[in-house]
């Protein structure tokens, strides 16, 4: 676990979102994340959840400090609060996180339902591609630059980065082997094409360890050109 992320803040979204990088003795990556959810920034997220995903390779843990989150978990929507514990998320395990508006926030938010708190973590893996402190500060700082610019999210941009993370979006129930399929789908778009179209999983100017991400992307040969690139692009 690098120390140059250790009690590192993040703050994204013009202030509706805040991440404190945790260390871990035995995880992949740790944080808390906290949601401002009066601020007018995350408008935009309430207007349509996030996409359906799994990690193929990592237990995701989940735990509520303050407020209320919903997790959409293999169709079924749990509210969780912190009186809930730990909410472990499986490999493979279809699923995605979203806030809840002030109205629906319980009685234990002690801002009266206007912030939501909530720590993440996941299991260590020897994979390359996976869900560490580097896919999140990139995913993160990608969001956070469509916003601030007005800009539309771009689906290749997201799958080149799902990839990296270890991650991949889901596709809809009807499609054969639907999990496998979204992968080597994701695997496809997201790392072949999205590098043919210069999409690049990692970026200079997010990413706290550029050299990292440099032998990541030395991987794959769709990514390779981008990693001798210390441009703060």
């Amino acid at each position: 676990m690098a120390a140059p992320y250790e009690d590192k803040i993040v703050t994204v979204f013009d202030g509706a979102l805040t991440i404190c990088w945790k260390r871990h003795p035995k995880r992949d990556f740790a944080f808390e994340a906290t949601f401002q959810l009066d601020h007018p920034a995350l408008a935009k997220f309430r207007s349509g959840k996030p996409p359906l995903h799994f990690h193929p390779h990592q237990e995701e843990y989940i735990k509520v400090t303050e407020g209320s989150l919903a997790v959409e978990f293999e169709g079924q929507e749990h509210v969780l609060t912190s009186e809930d514990g730990e909410f472990l998320v499986k490999p493979w395990a279809i699923h995605r996180l979203y806030t809840l508006p002030p109205s629906a926030q319980g009685e234990d938010s002690s801002t009266h339902g206007n912030r939501v708190s909530f720590q993440a973590s996941g299991e260590r893996t020897e994979e390359m591609y996976k869900m560490d402190y580097l896919f999140f500060e990139n995913w993160y700082g990608y969001q956070d630059e469509m916003i601030r610019d007005r800009k539309s999210i771009s689906l290749i941009q997201t799958m080149s980065m799902f990839d990296a993370g270890g991650s991949y979006i889901v596709l809809p129930w009807w499609v054969p082997f639907r999990r496998r399929t979204s992968q080597i789908l994701g695997i496809l778009i997201g790392r072949c094409l999205g590098g043919l179209l210069g999409y690049r999983p990692f970026y200079r100017k997010w990413s706290t360890d550029w050299s990292l991400a440099q032998s990541k992307m030395r991987t794959s040969i769709f990514h390779w050109h981008f990693a001798g690139r210390d441009k703060l692009e």
